[in-house]
């Protein structure tokens, strides 16, 4: 349990206040350790979750940000990416700080975005399922948005728009148990900012939602990954006390009449009960369990309030992100899951020695600012994906010490995955960083 602990603790560092990117660093860690003690580790850092990250700052890396960044690369069919700033009134001017990216073939160009406030490129080149290389950008217009925009463009030239999904606070496209699929992982961020009167910052996470691509449709395969939301729901009712909840159920629900005068710290420990038991039945509805979702409700809402707050969960799952959907899978979680070959990309020397694979490259890499400065670089192995997310990180040789800021960055960092006959692998990379990067 300490290895799963300290492991989990550096995640928590890197992704502290945004939670939800934080669950899906933990998703691999659920569903391929899925013991008691993993459990009980897991459940401790959502609860140290509040005050560890009460004093820093939200950092999540993109790769243009108000006009700051820039990015270019070409994919084999010769199709080429670029992001970065958005040029205005001339090829030398910058009239607004603002972010622009294309896809451009033969002199031609397809313009993706332009004028946005954040713009990021989540994968490029990686088949999403349905037998065709994709790049998929997150685009945020404005910093006063919610939410931000996912659009999927096929590589093949003329590239074109393959789809476009909105209302998530982020998208991660990622095969988080290494099973040879990809999903993309979201949330349902733009359906519930409002809902009862609270705003988004104020729950924990929005409700996750995980789709993926088959035979042409968008499918919501959430019920495939019930393990995972079992684990959120077990670590939310742990930060849930008896007392708490039972005054909580002893009110009307809204909280707008209490029976006696309630202080400020009183009304604040009642809403978060309320977000809590909201946060446990969308878990169980958003993962296919209906009756599970209806009787915690029964076990913990107000009893008086129980018909009015039914009716809205429903409304706003049915206005949420879940409708852009084509399809639901309602098979059972996959427990048994044959995991996808990892090629080796670490170059060896000798002859007649070669790579298996085209090896990954770069996408967006950061150090912390935190991160220890080594006078030597430091050596990393990773495990990145068929989508090019890094599944796990570890230090070059046995016994060697390597910060674990940067081994925890490391766990965010994107690339272009390891190609072998033309399809996107997994793989094992080795990586050098120095203080000068």
């Amino acid at each position: 349990m300490r290895g799963a602990a300290s492991i989990l603790s550096q995640i928590l560092a890197e992704q502290c206040c945004n939670r939800t990117a934080l669950k899906l660093r933990m998703t691999a860690w659920i569903v391929l350790h899925p013991s008691r003690y993993v459990r009980l580790a897991i459940a401790s850092v959502f609860l140290l979750w509040p005050a560890l990250c009460a004093s820093q700052p939200q950092a999540r890396g993109v790769l243009c940000s108000d006009g700051d960044g820039n990015y270019d690369a070409a994919f084999r069919t010769g199709v080429k990416v670029h992001v970065g700033a958005a040029r205005h009134g001339g090829p030398a001017t910058l009239a607004t700080r603002a972010c622009a990216a294309k896809l451009d073939w033969e002199n031609q160009e397809l313009v993706v975005a332009e004028g946005a406030s954040k713009l990021d490129l989540d994968a490029f080149g990686v088949d999403l399922g349905d037998g065709v290389p994709t790049a998929a950008f997150q685009i945020k217009q404005s910093d006063s948005d919610c939410c931000v925009e996912y659009r999927v463009y096929s590589l093949e030239r003329p590239p074109r728009l393959l789809r476009s999904i909105r209302g998530g606070d982020f998208f991660s496209a990622s095969d988080t148990d290494l099973d040879g699929s990809v999903e993309i992982w979201t949330d349902d961020a733009a359906a519930v900012d409002g809902f009862e009167k609270l705003t988004l910052s104020e729950f924990d996470s929005a409700p996750t939602v995980v789709f993926r691509f088959a035979h042409g449709q968008l499918l919501d395969v959430n019920a495939e990954f019930q393990s995972y939301f079992d684990n959120e729901i077990a670590g939310i009712r742990a930060g849930i006390l008896p007392q708490d909840l039972e005054e909580f159920k002893n009110n009307d629900g809204q909280l707008a009449v209490t029976p006696i005068p309630a202080s400020a710290e009183r009304l604040h420990r009642l809403r978060s009960v309320k977000i809590k038991v909201l946060e446990i039945v969308w878990a169980y509805l958003y993962s296919g369990r209906d009756g599970d979702a209806w009787r915690s409700l029964a076990e913990m809402w107000p009893p008086a309030d129980l018909d009015r707050i039914h009716g809205a969960i429903l409304k706003t799952r049915e206005l949420g992100i879940h409708s852009q959907a084509d399809g639901t899978s309602t098979g059972p979680p996959r427990r048994k899951k044959k995991h996808a070959p990892v090629f080796d990309a670490v170059g060896r020397s000798g002859p007649g020695r070669k790579l298996e694979v085209v090896p990954p490259e770069a996408i967006l890499l950061q150090r912390p600012a935190t991160s220890q400065q080594q006078a030597q670089p430091e050596f990393l192995d990773l495990v990145v994906d068929e989508s090019g997310k890094v599944r796990s990180v570890e230090p070059e040789g046995k016994g060697k010490w390597v910060d674990p800021e940067l081994m925890s960055a490391a766990l965010t960092w994107k690339f272009i995955p390891a190609f072998k006959d033309g399809r996107n692998v997994a793989s094992r990379m080795r990586i050098a960083v120095s203080a000068k990067q």
